[in-house]
């Protein structure tokens, strides 16, 4: 899983809505004999909190003052330095309707920024205005949902309008956030935005749930062009995570609609980046309105016109049906995620998408702008619990932001202080998401008890090229690692790492191209796991995190089906020697190599993380199958049989390679039965394009099978 990381800023500027700055105090005198001269540096750590107060009736409680109201952080009071009142009338009605043929629309040229226009320092600009952002997710929607899509924002600025909103409109093509038009009040510019973006932008990238392998697009989102375009759904997140860092510089609530069809997170995803995006929302004062473009769906049981048929057994036992809805409930459980933990709510199965900006519009109703400087001015990124109080009406109803994640500071560290750096990040609720990282993670079985669980990370290259830049002859990569048991809590197994990178100019030109590849290994008993890991640049203090949850399964207890390990899939081969691939020094490395069955002949198998595969190069697959079964006990091995397996590749729903099958014999003496298979696949012959690939493992002396399918993509 990817993650798509923006830059902490320098200097933290003052953050409006709920947003926070940075603080440090510190001068430096000029040497003795000098002009006797001081340079002053002060950053202020402003938190701004929204506040709706209203007594038992339900009403709004008006005159309040700062006085009024107690603010406590952390149990500790703060000072209030303001309170201003957003009113909005309950008599404003929306604007006098337009249809499309009355209106005379001015053809304004749409706008390329990056970033939204700064509030003036008197704050009038946005007094008494509903905020509201219309964002248009262009890669997840296909051509019909982005057409029903503008649709109902230009239905919403014709007919529902009303004087007291702003809206801005944005959009993601997979490139970056575009701001196409700024708050503004502006009918007939919003209309002409809108009637001007182009039905079928930002498509190449389909629905999440084919995320590892979707199409390089040439377009990734802070990235370089490479393998790592992929990761739709940690771009879609890591852009909505740059649009609530644009939004935080207003001190106002912001509503911010998501148009798209689909947010689903899977295997190859990192839970990290959208613990981040939710963060940085909360952080910003956002609250996510999601609104599913596809409307009100009757999906038929094995699929659409649109899509070959299964074709498979799952057709007859129901469970293609049964995984279909789970993949469609799946692609809205994380847009009701981002909707639910910042304050707003989700539109699923409506086919009026216009309700869903109505729904936000209407959720901004009269509130206080309190603000304050925190007496607690460390950088830590620690979670920070703010509870609010009014002096009277005794029994008022308070609905505010509960509490904060401070901005972390890592830039400026002693050499104590970065030892103990990534184990502070480890900790942290609020991840940090400087640095792209993919993983794989797979299992083996060792014995009756344990796993060997090898994993690949991979960070792109160009990350660590930037330390060239600042004039680096070399960076040091730190690595830490924790997993953790899921239903006792408690670590199970950690690592504590790094390689040191040289960085030539020829080495930096090759970074640029590749990404840094790392592995480790561990050996866990079957059960369910989380797994933290953090990977941090020296030369320029960036740090990356991964998280996701894993289950190692028991295959003694297998009785339907063949056991088989993971399928690793590669196109590399490498030394062990090469230290870039080192997963721990000394003793503890050569007991790993000696259970990591993708080492073999001295060459270590790489998994490619991304499952992006060039037809010019070799697609290796390896398995193991474990053909000794439950019966088998702990002295007497089970007699030998063969086992069979191939490779098949689909597209578009028919065959369109095979391999030859692969006959295996258990290795001698081993109580497991282990079966190893290995190909090497040639794909000269096949299209670039999007693949099945299915793995097959026939046992005919005990009739099972087993199947494993994922999709892979090939590239010229």
């Amino acid at each position: 899983m990817m993650l798509k990381l923006g830059r902490l800023p320098a200097l933290i500027a003052l953050a409006a809505s709920s947003g926070l700055c940075a603080q440090q105090v510190g001068g430096n005198a000029l040497p003795a004999g000098q002009s006797e001269t001081f340079k002053l540096t002060l950053n202020s750590q402003l938190v701004v909190e929204q506040v709706v107060v209203k007594d038992k009736k339900g009403d709004f409680v008006n005159g309040l003052t700062e006085k009024d109201f107690t603010v406590t952080e952390d149990g500790a009071v703060q000072t209030l330095k303001f309170c201003e009142h957003q009113k909005f009338s309950d008599t404003v009605t929306p604007l006098p309707p337009q249809s499309a043929d009355e209106e005379n629309i001015t053809i304004y040229k749409k706008l390329t920024h990056t970033q939204i226009a700064s509030e003036p320092a008197d704050g009038s600009k946005y007094k008494d205005r509903r905020l509201i952002a219309l964002y248009f997710d262009m890669t997840s929607m296909p051509p019909p949902d982005q057409a029903r899509a503008l649709t109902a924002a230009q239905t919403f600025v014709r007919t529902q309008m009303t004087s007291a909103d702003m809206i801005a409109i944005m959009e993601f093509t997979g490139g970056s956030v575009t701001v196409l038009q700024d708050f503004t009040a502006d009918r007939n510019k919003l209309l002409s935005i809108l009637e001007t973006l182009i039905v079928g932008e930002g498509q190449g990238s389909t629905d999440s749930i084919d995320d590892s392998a979707s199409a390089d697009t040439g377009a990734a989102f802070g990235q370089d062009d490479s393998e790592f375009n992929i990761f739709n759904t940690d771009r879609q997140l890591s852009a909505l995570q740059t649009t609530a860092k644009m939004l935080e510089q207003m001190r106002e609530k912001k509503e911010l609609v998501y148009f798209a069809s689909n947010l689903s997170l899977n295997g190859v995803d990192n839970m990290a980046q959208l613990h981040a995006t939710i963060d940085a929302a909360v952080r910003a004062g956002v609250s996510f309105w999601p609104v599913d473009a596809r409307g009100l769906v009757a999906s038929a049981p094995l699929g659409d016109a649109t899509q070959a048929s299964p074709g498979n057994v799952g057709m007859y036992s129901g469970t293609a049906a049964v995984a279909a809805a789970d993949r469609f409930q799946k692609s809205q459980d994380t847009m009701y995620s981002l909707a639910a933990d910042t304050g707003g709510k989700a539109l699923f199965d409506n086919n009026d998408l216009t309700r869903g900006i109505v729904q936000a519009q209407h959720a901004i109703t009269d509130y206080y702008i309190v603000g304050y400087y925190t007496t607690n001015t460390a950088q830590n990124g620690k979670f920070r619990r703010v509870k609010i109080t009014v002096a009277a009406p005794a029994d008022a109803n308070l609905a505010y932001r509960e509490g904060y994640y401070a901005n972390k500071e890592f830039a400026k560290f002693t050499t104590v202080d970065k030892e103990r750096q990534l184990e502070d990040a480890l900790m942290l609720g609020d991840p940090i998401t400087d640095l792209t990282i993919a993983m794989e993670i797979d299992y083996f079985q060792l014995n009756r008890a344990e796993y060997f669980v090898p994993i690949m990370v991979k960070i792109p290259g160009r990350e660590l090229a930037l330390a060239k830049k600042f004039g680096a002859e070399h960076t040091l990569i730190d690595f830490v690692c924790e997993i953790k048991d899921l239903a006792g809590g408690y670590t199970v197994s950690n690592v504590r790492d790094n390689v040191d990178v040289k960085l030539t100019d020829a080495t930096a030109q090759q970074l640029v191209m590749v990404p840094i590849e790392y592995d480790a290994g561990f050996s866990l008993l079957p059960g369910r796991y989380s797994m933290k890991f953090l990977a941090r640049d020296d030369e320029t203090g960036r740090i990356g995190t991964y998280q996701t949850e894993f289950t190692i399964p028991n295959l003694n207890k297998e009785t339907v089906r063949v056991p088989i390990s993971s399928v690793v899939l590669s196109s590399q081969r490498v030394n062990t020697r090469d230290a870039l691939y080192n997963a721990t020094r000394g003793k503890k490395q050569n007991e790993n190599d000696q259970k990591n069955p993708l080492i073999q002949e001295g060459l270590k198998l790489i998994p490619s993380v991304t499952r992006v595969f060039s037809t010019a190069r070799e697609m290796n697959v390896y398995l193991q199958a474990y053909a000794g079964g439950p019966q088998a006990d702990a002295t007497t091995p089970k007699p030998a049989s063969s086992l069979i397996a191939f490779v098949s590749l689909y597209k578009d729903g028919k065959k369109a390679f095979e391999s030859a099958p692969l006959v295996a014999m258990p290795e001698t003496g081993s109580k497991l039965g282990v079966t190893p298979f290995s190909f090497h696949l040639s794909l000269g012959s096949l299209a670039a394009g999007r693949y099945e690939c299915q793995i097959s493992v026939l046992d005919p002396t005990g009739k099972r099978v087993a199947f494993w399918v994922n999709p892979v993509m090939l590239v010229k």
